[in-house]
């Protein structure tokens, strides 16, 4: 039986990438490696999503850039489009954060979503748990940019970064409640572009309603990632707001959404959708088929 706390503790990328394969795959061994995690794994998540094209991928870059000079040690998850072909992530070769990839104090992994609709992998949570056991100093996962279902990376990450482009008139408009609730931080992206203070005013009127009172609606920063404009003034945001979060309460409401997510997907574990229909083709035959009573017997 391997020793997977002695493996952990040796910090190795080449390990790391071994466990996380293990984990993704689901492969022999893996509830094992889970169940042998230290609890001294305590790297913050910083979630990042938003639209497709809003500069996700050049802002995770612009973090690293700032972690590393300031000597942290950083972890990068981009959950990608699946390919339609071989279940592998479609923009595995992040060509953007392509300097990293061989830093000793960057581990960068991208993961298919494998039709995940919201955004994220379903073992995303056992995966982040791998990496705080390799005692990194921050975590990013950048999400695929599939819109409002993407309100599930709330309950993985300890901050959660929106990220929006001056264009993005109609989908600030389009926006729902639920959006507006997971964000930590707005980041206007790319605000060298025209319209971007106009942008910005109508983020924050519109946020208005939504928050009462006593409660204060998330900061709205202007970046230009590509530049690494506004970078350091997000990492101080940043750091805000995990004081905030160690709040008990917070925490442990983070934690229970964390835990919903994992009982759920383990119980649904032996439910296969080719075995429903077969076993759906053959009870409604009769002609006395009702879908409630059958979803009873799981």
């Amino acid at each position: 039986m391997i020793n997977w706390e002695k493996q952990i503790q040796s910090g190795e990328f080449k390990t790391l990438a071994r466990c996380i394969s293990l984990v993704e795959n689901e492969a022999d061994g893996y509830t094992e490696l889970l169940q042998s995690l230290p609890v001294t794994g305590s790297a913050p998540i910083i979630g990042i999503t938003g639209a497709p094209g809003a500069g996700k991928s050049t802002l995770a870059d612009a973090l690293i850039d700032t972690w590393v000079n300031d000597g942290k040690k950083v972890a990068v998850l981009c959950v990608d489009p699946s390919s339609p072909f071989n279940k592998g992530a479609l923009l595995g070769d992040r060509i953007r954060m392509s300097e990293w990839y061989t830093h000793p104090q960057v581990y960068i992994r991208s993961l298919a979503s494998r039709g995940s609709l919201g955004g994220l992998k379903h073992n995303i949570l056992e995966i982040t748990s791998v990496l705080q056991a390799f005692k990194f100093d921050y975590i990013i996962v950048e999400t695929v940019g599939v819109g409002q279902s993407e309100v599930e990376i709330a309950g993985l990450a300890d901050v959660t970064i929106v990220v929006l482009v001056p264009e993005g008139g109609d989908e600030v408009q389009t926006m729902k409640a639920g959006l507006m609730e997971i964000a930590d931080i707005f980041v206007v992206n790319k605000s060298d572009r025209p319209a971007a203070d106009l942008f910005v005013q109508n983020l924050l009127t519109m946020m208005g309603p939504a928050f009462s009172h006593n409660e204060a609606p998330p900061p709205v920063l202007k970046t230009i990632a590509s530049q690494k404009e506004g970078v350091k003034e997000l990492t101080g945001l940043i750091t805000e707001r995990l004081g905030k979060i160690s709040h008990k309460d917070r925490k442990a409401w983070l934690l229970a959404e964390r835990a919903y997510h994992l009982i759920k997907e383990h119980r649904m574990k032996n439910v296969d959708r080719e075995e429903l229909k077969r076993s759906i083709e053959v009870e409604s035959s009769n002609g006395d088929f009702n879908l409630y009573r059958f979803v009873q017997k799981y």
